[in-house]
């Protein structure tokens, strides 16, 4: 998630599976702010939302899909790491890093509109149209009301029954939870019900067509556009943000 060197980096997840194939079909390629070190990213109406990390250079933006260019940004206070976001009805919900500290954004024009506190570190956030669930770098996906932002309950995510930590950036798909793993190029599919991980999607062969070789340069950023069905794939400091499909 964070400009820090691990011992964790490229080991392989909880021995999760390896595929002989692909399990998605890349449709596109798109351009991505390779200065942009993504920690959130959703799309909504035609147009992405993102966000990006580091203190003195968070932001939040509102990019165009096909040039990546930005129309609208919003700088967060330079003490700030910045991290996920997500919509709410006409509102933008983001979180910080390690401040336990939220904010509540106008979607329109991002004009600040109210604060919120949380325990623990802030890691992502995804919505499921009743609920606005997040991340905090364990292996617990956190739910909160949408309104109160109040956490409501938690669900430990598990594979084979052991728990899988470093969930990152997140995304509602078509009834599951998909999750980056830091430092990792599997998303996991997640029953949010249950917390178990159904299956996984392994986006190595992305990063690598992204071209980046700094270890820092992660997997982190999925979008999903319901009305077309498609999913959208980038990472820290990639050059390229990729259209996928998953193989039927």
């Amino acid at each position: 998630m964070r400009r820090l060197l691990v011992a964790l980096a490229g080991a392989l997840l909880l021995s999760s599976p390896a595929r002989a194939d692909t399990p998605w079909t890349l449709v596109a390629t798109y351009p991505h702010d390779p200065a942009a070190f993504t920690e959130g990213l959703f799309y909504l109406d035609g147009m992405l939302y993102e966000s990006t990390g580091l203190e003195g250079r968070s932001d939040i933006r509102k990019v165009t899909l096909k040039t990546g260019k930005v129309v609208q940004r919003r700088v967060l206070d330079s003490r700030y790491f910045g991290e996920g976001i997500v919509n709410w009805k006409d509102r933008l919900v983001s979180l910080t890093w390690r401040h336990r500290q939220g904010f509540v954004w106008s979607l329109g024009d991002f004009k600040p509109l109210s604060s919120f506190r949380y325990e623990g570190e802030g890691w992502a956030l995804t919505q499921d149209g009743r609920h606005i669930i997040m991340s905090d770098g364990t292996a617990q996906l956190r739910f909160l009301d949408p309104e109160s932002l109040a956490e409501q309950r938690r669900v430990t995510v598990t594979w084979n029954g052991r728990p899988v930590d470093r969930l990152n950036e997140l995304e509602y798909v078509k009834g599951e939870v998909w999750a980056n793993i830091w430092y990792d190029t599997k998303i996991a599919r997640i029953d949010p019900a249950t917390g178990a991980v159904k299956d996984w999607i392994d986006v190595a062969a992305l990063r690598k067509a992204a071209g980046v070789t700094d270890t820092e340069a992660v997997a982190n950023g999925i979008a999903y556009d319901a009305a077309k069905d498609r999913v959208f794939i980038t990472g820290k400091n990639w050059p390229k943000l990729f259209e996928i499909t998953l193989k039927r």
